[in-house]
């Protein structure tokens, strides 16, 4: 591994070269064995590069989700996500002898996170890396040195890992549930990673989890009594999103998950720019059934995202590089229009700040998950759902997931380091 003092040295104009004997050159970059080249990504072509690295080195897993390209250029584009706007970034990517790519990793400072307290994860001097992809441990940990030392310039003191990009998007690393795909939104990685994390001094310290259900079944009796008591309160109101008003609605959800999570462990706020942005994005994937909103004496107080798992069809027709077909394409919007026989995933959901740990907030949480549930077999022909991802120690959604019956399919392992 490169020695951190040497890493210190570094400047991101020069690559990174890693060998048993890191010497410096006398251009200021870390020189050892040519085979191993790291440098920062400085032009279309790298950015492509880095995104297409993804697809080759994950191409042999049948359980890996190729995202559409487009999509995944989009998002480690400045002026298109808007999480750049609220972030500092420096993707990197590993190169071998005679300019083969074996590997990239992202290093980011989310400047909204360095305002959140220290004790809810992120906080003053807490960088990121993520995107994280290699072909063997020795490209991961030096990719991983890399990202550390830049971070280090940029004056953190602590690194949180993974992160791709932010916590909204894929964060923690997968460590368990490899042998099935994820859905919607949700990673998938190589099993080997979670030890080369871990021997380049990485320590755990949250899980993710993801909660499978056979929503055929319905609810536990028990359940059904708090469902049918909350129909017959005249000051709860579960109604529909509305397309004609979505970004009404858009505005509304995502202002009550601000004031939900604002005490959740690695909370960073939504900006509008990110609404609008994520609105578009899912725009094709909302159905106003598999989308509902509580209200209680006429206020908004709680919402649930339901998706249909776009993943089953992209890993049919987009091809093992992203780029589907024309006919593949084509078939892929057919399904968006009207999805069929599709799992569901509940990728969020909130309850404001002044109801939860009250019963009107499980109330409210179990009428929602039931109409979604009854949309989602008669009106799309579902079978199997997921909730998630959930943080471990959330006391009111393990309950709410164990109460319904639920199992643990997937986890994601978030590690921290003293810089």
């Amino acid at each position: 591994m490169v020695r951190p003092l040497l890493l210190d040295k570094m400047r991101y104009g020069a690559a990174l070269r890693v060998s048993k004997r890191p010497i410096i050159s006398n251009k200021g970059s870390i020189v050892a064995n040519s085979e191993l080249v790291i440098t920062p990504v400085s032009s279309k072509a790298d950015r492509a590069a880095f995104v297409d690295c993804a697809y080759r080195l994950n191409a042999a897993d049948q359980n890996w989700v190729p995202n559409l390209r487009s999509e995944e250029i989009s998002k480690f584009t400045p002026g298109k996500n808007p999480f750049f706007e609220h972030a500092r970034c420096q993707l990197f990517l590993a190169r071998r002898g005679g300019g083969r790519i074996v590997g990239r990793i992202s290093a980011h400072i989310d400047e909204l996170a360095l305002k959140q307290p220290a004790e809810q994860g992120m906080g003053p001097g807490t960088g990121n890396w993520g995107a994280i992809e290699a072909e063997d441990e020795e490209t991961a940990k030096a990719l991983i040195s890399t990202a550390e030392a830049w971070l280090r310039e940029q004056g953190m003191t602590r690194v949180l890992a993974p992160m791709n990009l932010s916590v909204w998007e894929e964060p923690g690393l997968q460590v368990y549930g490899h042998d099935h795909p994820p859905m919607v939104m949700m990673a998938h990685h190589n099993a080997a990673y979670q030890a080369w994390i871990e021997g380049a001094g990485y320590d755990r310290v949250k899980t993710l989890r993801t909660y499978d259900l056979d929503v055929t079944r319905e609810y536990p009796p028990l359940i059904q009594r708090i469902i049918t008591s909350g129909e017959k309160n005249a000051k709860i109101r579960i109604r529909n999103a509305e397309l004609k008003h979505f970004d009404r609605d858009a505005a509304i959800i995502c202002d009550i998950l601000n004031d939900a999570w604002a005490e959740n462990w690695g909370f960073v706020p939504f900006t509008d720019e990110e609404i609008a942005y994520v609105g578009k994005a899912l725009k094709p994937l909302v159905h106003p059934e598999l989308i509902r909103i509580a209200e209680y004496e006429g206020e908004p107080v709680a919402f649930m995202m339901t998706l249909p798992d776009l993943n089953k069809p992209q890993m049919r027709l987009n091809g093992r590089n992203g780029k589907p077909s024309i006919f593949g394409l084509l078939k892929l919007l057919l399904w968006l229009r009207k999805p069929r026989n599709a799992d569901m995933r509940v990728p969020l959901m909130g309850v404001r700040k002044k109801l939860q740990s009250s019963r009107l907030a499980s109330q409210l949480a179990f009428m929602m998950i039931e109409y979604i549930r009854r949309a989602a077999t008669a009106k799309f022909g579902a079978k199997r759902g997921e909730i998630g991802w959930v943080l471990e120690d959330n006391q009111g959604m393990v309950a709410i997931a164990d109460a319904i019956e639920s199992k643990v399919n997937r986890e994601y392992a978030i590690y921290d380091k003293a810089l």
